[in-house]
C-alpha cells in the first residue's frame, strides 16, 4: 500500500465529502512588514475568499491533473518536484499529483532567502518547481541562475513571464488515475532540515514512511470520519502535513486556517466544529494570555466538541498545560516527538491517558523502537543520560546525496537522533537537550532544556531560551534569554531572587540589551552587550522596549 490509495480510496467511499477547508480570516495587512517579519504563518490576504472548500473527489480528481500534466510534458519517474507555496487549497491537491506521476515531492520552506531556495532547488536536483505569489520577489533575481528547473508553474494571477499559470494546464489534463504504479519502497519525498549549523540537508524518505505516519498519526489520536482537524502550522513541514494524515487515513474534514491569532483560532473552531487541534507553544500561550487578559472571553465560542490539543515541535513546559487545564479540563493532551529525518512526529509520543508524566515526550509510538545509548552505541544504566536513538518504518532513506552525513546518523536500522534524554522507572522519555547543545561549563555539562523548564516556573516569564557564551576561565557559560508577559514588569533583583531557589553554582544572573532582532531570530544573531547583577558593570544598554535577562551559571565558587 503507498499513500495515494488513501486518498483514491476516500474519494470512491466519501466523494461529495469535505476533505479540506481554507479559512482566510479578514483583516489588513501591514504593508510596512516585511516575508522576513512575517509570521511563521501565512496571515490574512484581504483580497482573498474569507473560506474555500475541497471535496475528497475533486480532491482526487486535482490530483491526478497535476499528475497527467507532469507525465503529458514528459516529467520522468523519480523526477523532482519542488513546491514553494503558503499553506492554500492547492498544496496537497499538487503534492499527491507529484506522488501519483512517481515523482518526488520536495516542499520548501516559505521562509527561505532568495540563495536558500536557490541551494536546496539544486541540492536536491529539482527540475519543476510550483510556486505562488508570495515568492515573486525573491524567485526574481536568481530565475536566471536556476537553469535545472526546466518548468516553472504559478499558482495565482499575474502570472511572470518566466513561468506558465499552473492552473490553466491543470484543466487541459485529464481527471483520471495516471497510469504509474508505485510500492513502498519508491521514494516519495524530500524534506529539509532546520539547518541549525549551515544551510539544510536535504532527507529522503520513502513511499513506506509516509504509510508509517499515517497509521502512527490515527493510532495514537483516534481520528473518525466525525472528526475535524484544525491544521495551522505550515505544510511544509512534517510535522504539518503528517499530522494531517490522520484525517487522510480516517476520511474526515481538515482546516487549513491562515493566521495564528486567538480570535481566529477560537472562531475557526467554533464555526468549522473542529474537534483535533494541534498548537505550537507560542499559539497556546497566546490563547491562555488573551484569556487572562480579558481580550478573549470563551463564552463567546462554541468549544464543546473540542476533544483534543496536542503540541510539539519544540520542548512543552509543563506549567504551560497545567495552565491550559484549567480553562479546558475537558481536554485530551498529547505531545509528540519527532524529526524530519524520522518522518516528523509520532516515533515517541506521550499518550493522551498520560497526563500525570506531563514533561516527559513519552514513549515509543506506534510501530516505533527507542534506545537511550552512549557515544559507543551502547544501551546506558536506567535512568542514565544518552543519546536518544529511533526505530522503524518512518526512518529516512538517506540524507540526498550525502553519504557521510548520513553515516554519522543511521547505524543499521537505527536513528540516532542527536538528542539527550533520560528514562523514568516507569519507561517514559524525558528530553534534557540537543546533543550539539550541551553546554560544558567548568567540566561540568548543562542541559538548556532543563534550565528553561526552571525559568519558565516563573509566573513573569512567557518564554526562555537558554544559549552557551564563551568564558575565559570556565570555557563557556549557560545564558538565558527571557521574554516577560506582555504587560508585566521585572526588576534585576526579582529574577535574581527567583534564581536563588537553584544550586549556588547556577545562580548568576545578566541583563542584556538587544538592537532589533525579534527573540525567535537571536540564536542565529544578535547585538548585545551585558553587566552582572551585583558585580562589575559592562556597559549596559537600553532594551527598547524589549525584557530580556541573561542568566549565567558558573562553576563553584
Amino acid at each position: 500500500m503507498v499513500i495515494t490509495d488513501f486518498l483514491e480510496r476516500n474519494a470512491r467511499l466519501y466523494g461529495s465529502d469535505t476533505a479540506l477547508v481554507e479559512v482566510n480570516p479578514s483583516e489588513e495587512r501591514d504593508s510596512a512588514v516585511t516575508w522576513r517579519e512575517a509570521s511563521l504563518i501565512a496571515e490574512a490576504q484581504p483580497d482573498a475568499p474569507y473560506r474555500r472548500e475541497l471535496s475528497w473527489r475533486d480532491f482526487d480528481r486535482r490530483a491526478n491533473r497535476f499528475a497527467n500534466f507532469l507525465l503529458s510534458r514528459g516529467v520522468e519517474r523519480g523526477t523532482k518536484v519542488g513546491i514553494l507555496l503558503m499553506n492554500c487549497l492547492e498544496w496537497l491537491p499538487i503534492y499527491f499529483g507529484i506522488l501519483k506521476a512517481g515523482c518526488i515531492a520536495v516542499p520548501l520552506n516559505f521562509r527561505y532567502a532568495s540563495d536558500e531556495i536557490s541551494y536546496c532547488l539544486d541540492l536536491a536536483d529539482v527540475e519543476v518547481l510550483v510556486f505562488g505569489p508570495e515568492f515573486v520577489s525573491r524567485l526574481d533575481p536568481i530565475q536566471e541562475s536556476l537553469t535545472r528547473v526546466k518548468i516553472r508553474l504559478f499558482v495565482g494571477r499575474n502570472v511572470p513571464g518566466y513561468a506558465e499559470d499552473c492552473r490553466r494546464l491543470m484543466g487541459f489534463c485529464s481527471s483520471s488515475v495516471p497510469p504509474i504504479a508505485l510500492s513502498e519502497d519508491d521514494d516519495a519525498a524530500i524534506y529539509f532540515s532546520s539547518g541549525t549549523t549551515g544551510f539544510p540537508k536535504a532527507i529522503l524518505h520513502r513511499h513506506k514512511a509516509l504509510v508509517c505516519s499515517c497509521m502512527t498519526e490515527q493510532h495514537h489520536h483516534g481520528q473518525t470520519k466525525d472528526d475535524v482537524f484544525l491544521c495551522i502550522p505550515p505544510l511544509y513541514h512534517t510535522g504539518a502535513k503528517m499530522h494531517w494524515f490522520g484525517s487522510l487515513i480516517s476520511g474526515s474534514k481538515a482546516v487549513l486556517l491562515r493566521g495564528v491569532k486567538p480570535e481566529w483560532i477560537l472562531r475557526t473552531i467554533t464555526e468549522e466544529k473542529c474537534t483535533i487541534v494541534w498548537l505550537l507553544v507560542p499559539w497556546a500561550q497566546d490563547i491562555l494570555d488573551a484569556i487572562e487578559s480579558g481580550r478573549v472571553n470563551l463564552d463567546h465560542y462554541l468549544l464543546d466538541q473540542w476533544r483534543l490539543m496536542h503540541i510539539g515541535a519544540q520542548p512543552v513546559p509543563p506549567s504551560l498545560i497545567k495552565r491550559w487545564l484549567k480553562y479546558f479540563p475537558h481536554h485530551k493532551y498529547d505531545t509528540n516527538y519527532g524529526l524530519s529525518e524520522s518522518i516528523g512526529p509520532g516515533c515517541v509520543h506521550l499518550g493522551v491517558d498520560n497526563i500525570e508524566k506531563i514533561g516527559a515526550i513519552g514513549k515509543a509510538g506506534y510501530l516505533w523502537q527507542t534506545r537511550i545509548i552512549d557515544e559507543q552505541g551502547q544501551d546506558v544504566a536506567p535512568g542514565a543520560i544518552g543519546e536518544l536513538a529511533v526505530k522503524g518504518p518512518g526512518v529516512m532513506k538517506c540524507y540526498y546525496k550525502n553519504p557521510e552525513a548520513t553515516a554519522e546518523i543511521l547505524h543499521g536500522d537505527w536513528l540516532w537522533t542527536g538528542d539527550m534524554a533520560r528514562e523514568d522507572e516507569d519507561g517514559f522519555i524525558y528530553l534534557v537537550d540537543r546533543k550539539k547543545d550541551v553546554i560544558i561549563s567548568g567540566g561540568e555539562n548543562l542541559y538548556p532544556v532543563q534550565i528553561e523548564d526552571f525559568l519558565r516556573r516563573c509566573g513573569k516569564i512567557k518564554d526562555v531560551a537558554v544559549i552557551g557564551l564563551p568564558d575565559q576561565r570556565l570555557g563557556e557559560i549557560a545564558a538565558a534569554i527571557i521574554e516577560l508577559k506582555d504587560g508585566v514588569s521585572c526588576t534585576e533583583a526579582e529574577i535574581q531572587d527567583f534564581c536563588r531557589e537553584l544550586p549556588r553554582y547556577k545562580r548568576d544572573v545578566f541583563t542584556v540589551g538587544l538592537n532589533y532582532l525579534p527573540l525567535r531570530d537571536l540564536v542565529i544573531k544578535f547585538d548585545y552587550s551585558y553587566r552582572r547583577i551585583g558585580g562589575n558593570k559592562y556597559n549596559s544598554e537600553d532594551t527598547f522596549g524589549l525584557t530580556v535577562a541573561y542568566s549565567g551559571w558558573f562553576g563553584s565558587k
